[in-house]
């Protein structure tokens, strides 16, 4: 393998490291693959290193939407590659699925907010779908609603960058403001034949009809008065709240939601311009419209979408049969809970905007939208792992955050570092008769060696003393056993506690002696050569925030990048500063 030929393949490695990490590669798990696929290059491996750092430097100075772009672009087998789980629940049979010649289905979000793991449900499923069927999947921003359900701008990329992030590909996409001109060439078919017409009364008026199970007076006009009808509104006659367009359905039908529902109304996008249009339109498509609509003109045979769109499923095809065509089998899904997590998006915007200054925005980690998720340090593959585990099952579901935290222990474990930290309050530690070195290595991963190993510098005194800092609830677990083993450091058997200071004395042996004297094993970090450091734990909606101390290597370690920290459970790296000297790092906490 030429020197081109190695580069190419750390970054693709490097690349789909990035992709799977929210933007940020890390050099150890590059590293191990090369070695791993190459064994032959051990010999090199110092070269080697060289050249995974400065690539991964590389992919690291670009964007997530970069980095999947050019995965999309060039390196396409890396997301086949993502597609490749182990031991996943297997989904039950589409119904029907024998009578259609190409399965195609769709996910289909509104723009009005990022999406959530409710959210994320009916997508990852419609896309397993369509991969298991060899069939197609549909992306369609639905987003015909610019007064109560206003778009946001950048929502449009977030929500598909969020997909990306899941490993959820689309074949085709759409946005449903860029299609008007197709729903008011339906809507006219549809009044010509006798399906819709021109409705002109007030809303507490048609109401008064419909509870009493009569018509509207404007329900009997020729077809000729509601073409003329929906013309004047298209020239603007009509303000909002004088006219709509109702479907026609059943008059005696038992729920009233359900009888002559809306399927246009006209919006005052003077007052309420749309994102993507501006003014361009007043008369806009309502969801069960432009959804009934899309669906047959887009080949859609499957629908996976959640159970309290039963009603809508009625009203739609009262549409279908008006134009002669036939429904899409649907899959009604339970809603879905994160315990703990706040996942309505009305909630969390209702939050956001009452208190801007308490959360970091529509991804704080609090929240339950899928870019909390990957903000938080949660993997991809473990969210798909629940949902898949859930399944389409009707009944509402409530997952664990313990279940995905363990799912994404088990995920991130094998390569994450594992560093020291200590937290308030502290207790400093002195150990006398030291005879160990001023230098201290230990590897970054019992097992991993591929993470490589942190040097920890000690200051010995010349009577052969050392100073650290631990945490006080140690201390009366010390004072019980009569010592303690300092991880990766020493023994040391328990002398006195005053002036503040636990002091120790220095006693030979590794692990093996530490277990034969009954000694447990603690965290800890030298007086001098430390960081201080910040972590943020999410409890609710409330934001705890832990201060301490930390080994210096955090110091060194990409922001991004996770963590295990020993005994307090993995974090994610979110800041670094350094200022007079002294570090800070900032983490946030993912789970134990």
């Amino acid at each position: 393998m030429n020197s081109n030929e190695l580069i190419e393949e750390i970054f693709k490695l490097a690349l789909k490291n990035a992709v799977t990490h929210n933007g940020k590669a890390a050099i150890g798990p590059v590293m191990s693959k090369v070695m791993g696929q190459h064994p032959e290059l051990r010999s090199r491996a110092r070269e080697v290193l060289k050249l995974v750092k400065e690539v991964v430097d590389k992919v690291n100075s670009m964007s997530l939407e970069e980095q999947i772009n050019l995965v999309n672009s060039k390196y396409p087998e890396l997301l086949k590659e993502r597609e490749v789980r182990e031991e996943e629940k297997a989904l039950p049979p589409l119904p029907n699925a024998d009578k259609y010649r190409l399965i195609v289905t769709r996910f289909a979000p509104n723009p009005d907010f990022l999406i959530h793991l409710g959210n994320a449900r009916p997508a990852i499923l419609s896309y397993e779908y369509a991969r298991m069927y060899k069939g197609k999947m549909i992306l369609r921003f639905e987003d015909t609603d610019p007064k109560t359900k206003t778009p946001m701008p950048e929502a449009y990329k977030l929500i598909k960058e969020d997909l990306r992030w899941l490993g959820v590909k689309w074949d085709e996409e759409y946005i449903q403001s860029l299609r008007m001109p197709i729903y008011y060439s339906i809507v006219r078919e549809l009044i010509k034949a006798g399906g819709a017409y021109v409705d002109l009364c007030s809303q507490k008026e048609f109401r008064k009809f419909k509870l009493s199970r009569k018509a509207c007076p404007h329900r009997s006009q020729s077809i000729e008065k509601n073409l003329e009808l929906l013309d004047k509104i298209l020239e603007g006659y009509f303000s909002e709240g004088e006219a709509v367009i109702r479907v026609k359905t059943d008059i005696n039908y038992p729920d009233p939601s359900v009888i002559d529902w809306v399927a246009f109304r006209i919006i005052n996008t003077d007052k309420y311009p749309h994102p993507i249009v501006g003014s361009k339109y007043i008369l806009w498509p309502t969801y069960n419209f432009a959804a009934a609509v899309d669906d047959h003109l887009m080949g859609v045979t499957h629908i996976l979408r959640g159970k309290e769109h039963a009603v809508n499923t009625v009203k739609q095809k009262f549409l279908y049969t008006h134009l002669g065509w036939e429904y899409p089998e649907v899959i009604n899904l339970g809603r879905l809970k994160l315990e703990g997590f706040i996942l309505s998006k009305s909630k969390i915007k209702e939050l956001l905007k009452r208190y801007p200054n308490k959360f970091l925005g529509p991804n704080d980690p609090r929240f339950g939208t899928v870019a909390s998720m990957r903000y938080r340090g949660i993997e991809s593959e473990a969210i798909r792992k629940v949902i898949l585990e859930v399944g389409v099952k009707g009944t509402d579901a409530s997952i664990s955050w313990d279940n995905l935290a363990s799912i994404n222990r088990k995920i991130i474990d094998g390569n994450t570092r594992r560093v020291m930290a200590v937290f308030n309050p502290l207790l400093k530690v002195k150990i006398i008769n030291y005879r160990g070195g001023d230098i201290v290595r230990i590897p970054y991963h019992p097992s991993n060696k591929e993470l490589g190993e942190r040097s920890i510098k000690l200051e010995v005194s010349e009577d052969r003393v050392i100073s650290l800092y631990i945490e006080h609830r140690d201390l009366d677990v010390i004072r019980k056993v009569g010592g303690v083993r300092f991880m990766g450091l020493c023994n040391a058997r328990y002398l006195r506690y005053s002036d503040d200071t636990v002091v120790l004395e220095y006693i030979d042996g590794g692990v093996s002696k530490a277990k034969e004297l009954g000694y447990g094993i603690v965290q800890w970090v030298p007086t001098k050569g430390n960081v201080m450091v910040k972590l943020l734990k999410p409890e609710g909606l409330r934001m705890k925030v832990i201060n301490g101390l930390g080994e210096e290597s955090l110091a060194r370690i990409k922001e991004g990048e996770r963590v295990q920290l020993i005994r307090n459970g993995f974090a994610v790296i979110k800041n670094r500063r350094s200022r007079a000297g002294v570090t800070k790092v900032g983490l946030l906490y993912i789970h134990d």
